[in-house]
């Protein structure tokens, strides 16, 4: 067996002008990895087929920073060489030729999989997206080749769950560690491998068409699961009819984690999101995990079972996964929801436009706000062109003729206009391809099909009228009223007080100047089913009657709010700034606030406490201490706070 590095004239390798998947096929990665919290590394070994497509002097797996050992090949006509980002495989392949080999290897992987720390133990996720797989296990970067992965996955704690991609077919107790083994039926894209390991229990469902669901939650966190997944088996029944082709994978898991990097990721089968949004009956109201929910598993079809080719039609995974989630909340919702959730994302593309950030739709470097919520405006668009019916057998007859594949733009618009029965070049011009959001247009259209937003255009009090105030006593939506508010809050009387949460809310944010006769009922919202609203109310209440301020405080000394703590932070900061009350504790209080910048705690409410604590001038040597630990942070909105923060502070020093 051949065992040498192999340096050759040729190394430039003759795919290197072209894409390897014209050259060989990845068809099965088969990994066995053992994860080690101790010391944040990965061991492997993997068992790679592939087929040859054309002749080939190489092909490759990426793989970043890795050690390697070999153990057998096929045959003894191959070499290897690695560069420390590709492991290559030189030979002279033939079209036809399939081959197996395996290699052992072990990595600490700078980014992509995460060792983090949840309430003092350890927690293990992946982010393959934009972070790439082959930082924790060789794969290929490459979108376009679909692979078919089976992890065995072994960690030493017994009491840990371990979730992947696929059907987890058994779970080995070893002498010292656990190993679970998943398998994967289909191919799909590297970036979509997944892992979790953390302590969580689980509730399962079905859906309608038999498919397994699985909802994780934290041990603690048992009674935010029915708030925190609600209407999840809804979405997927609705999504899966609505789409027209089944669920393509053996099983849908979610899991929450620590620190993610985003809302949501939608890998094969197991989505992983931000534990942000795992929220109680109360925290439902204004945070929820629907709409994010909704969108990673449309992804389970748009992404993942069909995967844009590149950047450049990035919006088919993004635009599509948005229009159907908005879709699944419409079904719940209802139609007023929906529309007045597409006004909103036209207002925001226009000011987008104004604003000369606007790009065409086929622009990879276009902004998520062009990708997600333009994109869908496109299918709405789409759909009200050719009906329902035509649009929802031509994306069925897509997602049938690409499944298990990649697709451009024109894969999609080729199949409408094919049942259409006409061309589409001006649809696509103006919708896709033109630099500006068609915001007339799309107004002219949520007009023709929404009573509902007529009646919001209308409602409008930046010229105050006499009709303003019947407005907000009488005919005007929810929707209206907020907008009312926010345009001219001295028009809040007591009756206002009498509307729903989002009225409430509203008065909560912008009537910030509390008139005496408003107080009592201002104070009632202090009880409302909402962390934003008793957040607002508890500092304008604070502000504006401090001979109350005790009173306040002492109503509301239990609450915590999210799970960044937004209402237990200021309640600490006002408590600070109240003299006289509970005077014997604030050194206590001052040191739970500073306790919030520790590395246990999650991003958001480290931001929110060193806010606070700049806000107060308060931040002492182990608020600088964590503040210098953020910067090395693997959240980038963290890193980035945490290097303005310091050089302000450093400033205010010089």
């Amino acid at each position: 067996m051949k065992r040498i590095f192999v340096v050759l004239s040729f190394f430039t390798m003759s795919n290197a002008f072209a894409q390897q998947t014209d050259y060989v096929d990845f068809e099965k990665i088969d990994s066995d990895i053992i994860v080690n919290a101790d010391s944040l590394k990965i061991w492997g070994r993997s068992k790679v087929k592939f087929k040859i497509l054309k002749p080939v002097d190489s092909v490759y797996l990426d793989a970043k920073e890795m050690n390697f050992q070999f153990e057998e090949y096929d045959h003894d006509s191959i070499n290897y060489k690695y560069d420390g980002e590709k492991l290559w495989f030189i030979s002279r392949f033939e079209a036809g030729e399939k081959h197996e080999l395996s290699f052992k290897y072990d990595v600490r992987p700078r980014k992509a999989l995460y060792f983090v720390n949840k309430n003092e133990k350890p927690q293990i996720w992946t982010q393959g997206q934009g972070k790439y797989t082959s930082n924790w296990l060789p794969s290929i970067d490459d979108v376009n080749d679909k692979i078919e992965f089976d992890l065995q996955i072994s960690f030493v704690n017994k009491d840990y769950e371990m979730l992947s991609n696929g059907k987890l077919t058994n779970k080995q107790i070893n002498d010292s560690t656990i190993t679970w083994y998943y398998d994967m039926q289909k191919p799909m894209s590297s970036y979509l491998v997944a892992l979790a390991i953390g302590k969580y229990n689980k509730k399962t469902e079905t859906s309608e068409s038999g498919i397994p669901l699985e909802y994780y939650y934290y041990p603690e966190d048992s009674l935010k699961v029915e708030p925190t997944y609600r209407y999840s088996k809804q979405m997927f029944d609705f999504l899966e009819k609505e789409i027209g082709f089944a669920y393509p994978w053996q099983n849908y898991k979610q899991v929450p984690v620590h620190d993610f990097l985003y809302a949501g990721m939608e890998n094969t089968s197991c989505t992983i999101f931000s534990d942000a949004f795992v929220v109680d009956s109360i925290g439902f109201n204004d945070r929820n995990y629907i709409n994010v929910n909704a969108h990673e598993l449309a992804h389970q079809w748009f992404g993942n079972l069909v995967t844009a080719t590149s950047g450049e039609h990035h919006w088919l995974q993004e635009g599509f996964a948005t229009y159907y989630a908005l879709l699944a909340e419409r079904d719940i919702f209802g139609d007023n929801h929906y529309y007045f959730k597409l006004y909103e994302s036209a207002v925001d593309l226009g000011r987008q436009d104004i604003a000369g950030s606007g790009t065409s739709l086929l622009d990879p470097k276009s902004s998520s706000l062009t990708f997600y919520q333009r994109g869908a405006w496109v299918l709405h668009a789409l759909k009200t062109l050719l009906g329902e019916k035509v649009f929802k057998n031509a994306v069925k007859n897509y997602l049938e003729k690409h499944q298990f594949d990649t697709v451009e733009t024109s894969d999609f618009i080729s199949e409408v206009e094919r049942l259409y029965g006409n061309s589409l070049s001006g649809f696509v011009n103006l919708w896709i391809k033109q630099k500006d959001f068609p915001v007339d247009t799309a107004f002219d259209m949520l007009k023709n099909q929404s009573s509902y937003i007529n009646e919001y255009l209308m409602v409008d009090c930046e010229t105050k009228s006499s009709k303003c105030s019947e407005y907000l006593k009488y005919y005007a939506s929810d929707e209206a009223k907020v907008k009312i508010i926010s345009q001219v809050p001295e028009l809040v009387t007591s009756d206002t007080f009498r509307h729903g949460l989002k009225v409430r809310q509203a008065i909560s944010k912008y009537v910030t100047q509390i008139p005496k006769d408003l107080k009592e009922e201002y104070e009632t919202l202090l009880d409302d089913k909402s962390y934003i609203t008793i957040e607002n109310a508890l500092y304008n209440l604070w502000y504006n009657f401090p001979e109350e301020r005790a009173k306040y405080l002492s109503k509301t000394r239990n609450i915590h709010g999210f799970n960044d703590k937004n209402v237990r932070l200021l309640w600490l900061v006002l408590n600070l700034n109240t003299p006289f009350y509970q005077a014997d504790s604030k050194q206590g209080l001052y040191e739970e606030l500073v306790g919030y910048t520790n590395q246990q705690h999650n991003a958001d409410l480290r931001i929110n406490a060193f806010q606070y604590l700049d806000l107060i001038k308060s931040c002492n040597d182990k608020c600088r201490s964590n503040l210098d630990q953020a910067k090395s942070h693997h959240n980038w909105r963290l890193v980035k706070f945490a290097k303005q923060m310091s050089e302000k502070l450093q400033q205010n020093k010089n």
